[in-house]
């Protein structure tokens, strides 16, 4: 049957960005089974950090300059407004169930590095791997043909700044995996997992598991999450400002349109992408690509379709400068042995 968007009945609703397409229909089919909203976008999630396919998320993620692979995660309840987030996190698979766990056992609200770390071990938290051969392979082929020979000698106590600034994520348009849901009880939840930024500087946190920024979430109103260039929505604090529009007033639709103008004002720094997912409280949505790319697109599931569904997001250019991080010649680097 298909979901009521008029009255009080129950309306499920899932978006997710273009990575979550191996764990939405897991999100879905437990969402029509009568899950919670946090249960249902955890183990959704949990797919895509298993997904060999996904080198952005979780085990197989690209890692930093130093050759880690660190981990970020959240979640949120949009009922409660606890949340659970974890930062630069090594060694662990799952890190959004990590984050589901700080939210219930902790009176934190955001964990990082060796704390996170530690937490992970205290609760048994699944550990593995995460620097798979593709990634080790690129990353070995990077190192040896950008770093200064000197360097190399003193690695890893070398200077990283400046090779932070020439070197970009290295599947230009791949992204972090948000997931944003209703479920029957009209509670609202968001979830976000990445490995971040591809040769990032070490401890870098991008707006994954920074509340307010690349996720937020109220069952009064609705939720927002971001992929992209999450400096920028640090600074805007996108996701708190959609659903705060929201809250104003505004459709779904006006309020991402308010927070992509929130972007213009930026100046300096990264300027680059940002994908803006968005629901209402009545099972609306609306997915944004700031200076997107051609091919973004994200994934849709409601209870009248047999399948969650891919469609194109939005467009919406803020800028025709070049991106302040230029990307490097990453197919040297990339391509299969």
């Amino acid at each position: 049957m298909a979901p009521s968007f008029a009255n009080k009945e129950a309306i499920l609703i899932i978006v997710c960005n273009n990575e979550g397409k191996s764990g939405i229909p897991v999100t879905a089919e437990m969402l029509s089974r009568g899950a919670s909203a946090l249960d249902a976008l955890e183990a959704g999630v949990r797919v895509v950090e298993d997904d060999p396919e996904v080198r952005t998320v979780g085990t197989g993620g690209w890692p930093n300059l130093l050759g880690d692979v660190e981990l970020d995660a959240s979640v949120m309840c949009g009922s409660t407004l606890r949340t659970g987030a974890i930062g630069a996190l090594k060694g662990y698979t799952h890190p959004v169930s990590i984050a589901r766990q700080l939210l219930e056992r902790l009176p934190h609200e955001f964990l990082v590095g060796d704390g996170a770390a530690r937490f992970a071990h205290e609760i048994g938290a699944e550990t593995g791997e995460l620097l798979r051969p593709h990634a080790k392979t690129a990353w070995q082929r990077w190192f040896d043909s950008e770093i200064k020979p000197e360097h190399q000698a003193a690695w890893p106590d070398a200077p990283l700044i400046e090779y932070c600034h020439n070197a970009v994520d290295p599947e230009i348009g791949k992204d972090t995996t948000v997931f944003l849901c209703m479920d029957q009880h009209r509670h609202i939840a968001s979830a976000t997992s990445t490995s971040g930024w591809g040769w990032k500087y070490p401890g870098r946190l991008g707006d994954s598991p920074v509340i307010g920024a690349g996720s937020y979430a109220d069952s009064r109103y609705g939720a927002c999450a971001c992929t992209g260039a999450g400096e920028m929505t640090i600074r805007t604090g996108t996701a708190r400002a959609v659903v705060l529009y929201m809250k104003m007033g505004m459709s779904v639709e006006r309020a991402v349109d308010e927070a992509v103008n929130d972007m213009r004002a930026l100046k300096g720094g990264l300027i680059s992408r940002v994908t803006i997912h968005a629901i209402d409280n009545r099972g609306n949505h609306r997915t944004v690509a700031v200076n997107g790319l051609p091919d973004n697109h994200y994934w849709l599931w409601l209870p009248s379709m047999k399948a969650p569904e891919a469609r194109p997001a939005e467009i919406i250019q803020i800028s025709d400068e070049e991106p302040q991080n230029k990307p490097f010649a990453m197919a040297v680097y990339t391509k299969e042995p």
